[in-house]
């Protein structure tokens, strides 16, 4: 068995990003970086604390538009068309959760498609599902890179991901598919979930239930990929899956914390330095 290192590949991936800041600098381009945070929910303050620091180790100058739950839809949308048509801020992400007052698809479509670096943007979703170059998003697109990594080849492969979300489980699916993999997706409504697993050469789960992924889930050589993050009651980190026994069967599995995480930012570092190369 073994383990996909996210935390080891994000540093190799953010050396990759200082050093093409770097050569931008020299270029006299800056990349930029903005994230409007709306509302004061603790998980989301860790997390665009976590990003700006990633940006300042990485080169990439960063700013952090904070605003108060009570923003108006129209007050957000008009900050979204003045970071638009800044040249100097070359990606921008909404942090979500929104507000229940704020429609979260107006606000996502407000965000020019070129900046779109979180790749939720319906026009980079379609070009993502046709097979075209775009902006995926952040966290399916890191576990593409650890597959890339250890040399894991999905074509050809069965695939099962649990969860249909349109930040991980359906963007999944589709970069699973345009590498050939054949892809199953399963949800809340999925009638016998071990079904599916148990004949997947890989599993991909991200819903946030502790414990879904057993061992009697999966077949002997499988590959474990746990996008979950729940806490346990001692206030520890752990996934979907449960990695004791699972990891006992499994050829490739992802540790929580350690695994996918780091992907996530380190490709939105990746991400923003795509931006900026096609910018100019």
């Amino acid at each position: 068995m073994t383990i996909l290192d996210g935390k080891k590949l994000s540093q190799k991936i953010r050396i990759e990003v200082k050093n093409e800041a770097e050569k931008l600098k020299a270029q006299g381009i800056t990349p930029g970086l903005a994230v409007i945070l709306v509302g004061n929910d603790p998980a989301s303050q860790v997390y665009v604390g976590m990003k700006a620091k990633a940006c300042k180790e990485s080169g990439i100058y960063s700013v952090v538009h904070e605003f108060p739950e009570t923003i108006t839809q129209k007050e957000l949308l008009e900050t979204i068309e003045m970071i638009n048509k800044n040249p100097n801020i070359h990606g921008l992400l909404i942090q979500l959760p929104l507000p229940k007052h704020i429609d979260t698809t107006k606000v996502l479509e407000a965000v020019e498609p070129s900046k779109d670096v979180d790749g939720f943007h319906p026009y980079n979703v379609g070009r993502l599902v046709a097979g075209l170059d775009s902006f995926a998003p952040c966290t399916p697109l890191g576990v593409m890179e650890m597959f890339k990594e250890y040399n894991i080849d999905v074509k050809g492969k069965d695939a099962c991901v649990v969860g249909a979300s349109n930040i991980v489980g359906k963007p999944m699916q589709a970069l699973l598919l345009n590498e050939f993999a054949t892809v199953d997706i399963c949800h809340i409504y999925t009638k016998d979930l071990k079904a599916h697993t148990k004949r997947a050469d890989i599993i991909l789960v991200g819903v946030g239930k502790r414990n879904l992924i057993t061992e009697d889930m999966v077949k002997d050589g499988a590959i474990i990929v746990d996008i979950g993050i729940n806490k346990t009651e001692e206030g520890k980190l752990v996934g979907d899956v449960d990695f004791e026994n699972v990891s006992k069967k499994a050829s490739y599995i992802t540790p929580v914390p350690g695994g996918v995480g780091p992907m996530t930012i380190a490709m939105l570092l990746k991400n923003t330095i795509k931006a900026v190369k096609a910018s100019q």
